[in-house]
């Protein structure tokens, strides 16, 4: 509820101000206000627009906000307080995965983001793809509730071969998948171990569903196996999330002699381990290992892969396999969320994949992320050598790099957001306290010259609070 009142004080504080000024007056910048009230630009901008809504304020693009006429006969405003009452708490996670999904500014500098760049995206292929789908009378009909059975092989053959096309159902994008998984092998008030820190929306699902995220500790070489199995022990959880293979936002990637120990830990739990392998496609040093699901005689591998990350984020096709009973519950609890994938999609994504466009990407994004990536720790020695990053990782989007004990991630966020760069703090990524403060840099949102310029930006948010401090 910390959101709440500060959403509260602001407005509040803005009400007051509005009132004892004349129509024109510009009001206190977002900047300021984050400031005066500890609160997060996004909690500060939806204060604004509520304001707006009420026709108190006004806001003038590009030169801040002021108090708006007043005209003799205003209705009065909605009353919708009674909502906060029908509604009750609001969910968990929320607020950080809005900041994360946020689109920025068109003058500002992304270093966050999810996503590839549109110049790296598939967009004429995918859009020629799509384009023959939408003739195919067939792809407007309903097919399988769990998918097309050529797009669910060409998914199983990517986990390595112990899943079949039978084993997998299509979803509208790995969150979809990672929901979906949380409900299906889990109760409300269960535990589920998570690597820490780890994917912000795995933590958002895991919460929404009910879950309790006990967290385990992982590194470069990916999680620890002997805390993982403590974890396992000690909670009683049946099932383990994680992302082996250039994990968001720290970029680790499970060590071959961490693997077996892993899978052994799952295995005397009695437990599953929902293998998000989001980033396969995302490789930019050597050969990436297999797919832990490769090798999983038993079944203790829930595995799910997405195209969106590493295509187009438009491209909301992905799959989620298990075997045996798991899977047949995993089918049934998708039927239940979507009854199933658009047709036109699904044929324009199998088309994509099957074309010579699909290698062609892999080889040209490959290249690409490996330029910005350097780019990127290049921008960083001249600007911020404080903050390289210890390991750099050899694939996925992100740099996870360490800050200073004198910085707060949360307020170098918000300061770097005056300077027109978006970064994003590392602390809403840890489900319990973090050790220190982190940012999560993205090197595949903008060209080499952006990311230089944007970690200048950076530069001055750093100078700018330790003046203040």
């Amino acid at each position: 509820m910390d959101d709440d009142n500060a959403a509260h004080r602001v407005i509040e504080d803005l009400r007051g101000l509005a009132s004892a000024a004349a129509p024109g007056t510009r009001l206190p910048s977002v900047r300021e206000l984050t400031a005066r009230h500890h609160a997060s630009p996004v909690t500060v901008a939806r204060a604004i627009r509520r304001l707006v809504a009420e026709n108190l304020i006004e806001a003038r693009p590009g030169r801040g906000t002021f108090v708006a006429g007043r005209p003799d006969h205003r209705p009065a405003p909605p009353d919708l307080s009674w909502q906060a009452i029908a509604l009750g708490p609001r969910p968990p996670g929320e607020e950080a995965m809005q900041a994360l999904l946020a689109i920025p500014r068109p003058d500002a500098i992304p270093l966050s983001s999810g996503y590839l760049d549109p110049d790296l995206q598939p967009t004429t292929s995918l859009g020629a793809a799509l384009a023959r789908a939408a003739r195919h009378p067939a792809s407007w009909q309903r097919g399988p509730v769990q998918g097309r059975e050529d797009l669910r092989a060409w998914f199983a053959r990517e986990a390595g071969g112990a899943l079949h096309a039978d084993d997998m159902v299509i979803c509208p994008g790995g969150q979809a998948g990672l929901s979906t998984a949380f409900r299906a092998f889990a109760a409300p008030g269960d535990p589920v171990v998570m690597e820490s820190p780890t994917y912000l929306g795995a933590l958002a699902a895991a919460r929404a569903a009910g879950l309790r995220v006990v967290p385990v500790p992982a590194d470069a070489d990916g999680v620890r196996p002997d805390l993982l199995a403590a974890a396992l022990t000690r909670s009683g959880a049946r099932l383990f999330y994680c992302q082996p293979l250039y994990a968001n936002p720290h970029g680790g990637t499970l060590a071959e002699h961490r693997r077996a120990a892993v899978a052994d830990a799952v295995r005397a739990a009695g437990a599953f381990l929902l293998e998000d392998d989001y980033a396969r496609d995302l490789a930019i040093d050597g050969t990436p290992p297999p797919p832990l699901a490769a090798d999983d005689p038993d079944g203790h591998v829930v595995y799910l892969r997405s195209l969106t990350k590493s295509a187009a984020p438009g491209l909301r096709v992905a799959a989620i396999g298990a075997r045996g009973a798991a899977g047949a519950r995993l089918r049934s609890a998708r039927t239940l969320d979507d009854l199933f994938v658009a047709g036109p999609l699904q044929q324009a994504a199998l088309d994509f994949l099957s074309s010579p466009a699909w290698p062609r990407h892999r080889r040209a994004l490959r290249t690409a992320l490996h330029s910005r990536r350097e780019a990127l720790l290049a921008a960083l020695r001249r600007h911020l050598p404080a903050l390289l990053p210890a390991t750099v990782p050899r694939g996925g989007l992100h740099l996870w790099v360490r800050l200073p004990d004198d910085l707060d991630d949360l307020e170098l966020a918000t300061e770097a957001a005056a300077e027109q760069v978006v970064v994003f703090p590392g602390r809403p990524w840890y489900a319990a306290e973090p050790q220190a403060p982190h940012l999560r840099l993205t090197y595949a949102a903008a060209a080499p010259a952006l990311l230089d310029e944007g970690v200048r930006r950076l530069a001055r948010a750093v100078a700018a609070l330790r003046d203040r401090s």
